[in-house]
């Protein structure tokens, strides 16, 4: 370690363009790791506000809440517990004279039911009557206030605001939290159609009839829209980003170490072992990655609190902790590339003897 801080410090321009490139890929990671998993969040934050196990959706729905239509016959043998409720979705275009106008999700609920009751409210109150809704913050940001008179889907039917609800989103849209009522008015269907799908909290909860079939979260969460694709894409991303880090340690760390192979050779003329050698070339990488990432971290808090909230970043310990894990590994793999020829290194030759 000494020896490593000794030359760090002798050779500061050279370290440093390497720390840089360091903080500028780790930097990378963690602004594309918080987008991901913001992404990841916003088309599920509702599901996990519910904490919903299982769906219960039409079986030729494609597994999609919003294609879903259950009947009265779909639902005559259907077991409605204290951890199931029933659950209209419908896509609305939200429009207000004052305001933007915003692409949302209506869901339609039942006031008796635990997903009502499950609703995080941050100003305002939970709907009540038909024509009272509850929106996400994501309509507050936008300049919406408890009060305003919704159009939805251009029906004369106006809907009050009441109440705005945090973590209210699904497969990325704000929800608009309505009756289910509200939600068959809105979804002009069948006649005896009584809600989109069942939500369990229970993931035991099992209920198949001819037209309709479970299914696990898991399973729901994965058939939404985009977000498989999603998570495949940035999961790519980060994956070649960590291996160019490899790539970019190990060449630095491999010239670097040719151009001291005459230092090297004459430290072992004198009796210092190779391990010392090794050792000193290791924790020159592990000292570079660590302060690259430091840098990084810092660059990233900053980054967050500069952001809109309209920006979808999510950054949490468990990003910075598998983010600096993942360069620091990369760093040292990098570092043992050059070692073979540190062990190899003859200092009779290398002196010139």
């Amino acid at each position: 370690m000494f020896l490593a801080i000794k030359e760090i410090k002798r050779e500061k321009l050279r370290y440093g363009l390497i720390v840089l490139m360091i903080f500028l890929i780790s930097y990378l990671i963690f602004i594309l790791s918080s987008l991901s998993i913001g992404l990841a969040s916003e088309n599920t934050q509702a599901l996990e506000s519910w904490d919903a196990q299982a769906v219960v959706l039409n079986k030729n729905a494609n597994v999609s809440m919003n294609q879903s239509v259950l009947t009265k016959s779909d639902l005559k043998n259907a077991t409605i517990g204290k951890d199931e409720a029933l659950v209209g979705q419908t896509a609305v275009v939200v429009k207000n004279k004052k305001r933007p106008q915003i692409s949302a999700q209506f869901i339609g609920l039942k006031q008796t039911q635990f997903i009502y009751h499950a609703q995080e409210i941050i100003a305002g109150r939970k709907a009540k009557t038909k024509q009272e809704v509850v929106a996400d913050q994501t309509f507050k940001i936008k300049g919406y206030q408890l009060g305003d008179k919704l159009e939805l889907n251009g029906s004369k039917k106006k809907y009050t605001i009441v109440g705005f609800a945090k973590n209210a989103k699904i497969n990325i849209a704000p929800i608009v939290y309505g009756s289910l009522s509200s939600w068959k008015t809105l979804r002009q269907g069948m006649p005896d159609m009584q809600a989109s799908a069942i939500i369990s909290r229970n993931s035991d909860y099992k209920y198949h009839h001819a037209d309709s079939k479970t299914y696990p979260i898991k399973t729901f969460i994965n058939k939404l829209p985009g977000y498989t694709a999603q998570n495949m894409t940035f999961e790519l991303m980060i994956g070649f980003l960590f291996v160019i880090s490899l790539i970019i340690i190990a060449v630095f760390m491999y010239i670097l170490t040719m151009q001291k192979m005459h230092n090297f050779a004459v430290m072992r003329a004198q009796g210092i072992p190779s391990g010392t050698l090794v050792m000193a070339t290791v924790s020159q990488a592990v000292i570079l990655v660590v302060v690259g990432v430091v840098i990084g971290l810092v660059a990233m808090l900053l980054t967050a609190k500069a952001l809109p909230a309209a920006v979808p970043m999510s950054f949490t310990p468990a990003i910075m902790l598998s983010g600096a894990g993942g360069m620091l590994l990369t760093g040292i793999i990098g570092s043992l590339i050059p070692i073979r020829s540190i062990l190899k290194v003859d200092p009779a030759k290398a002196i010139g003897e």
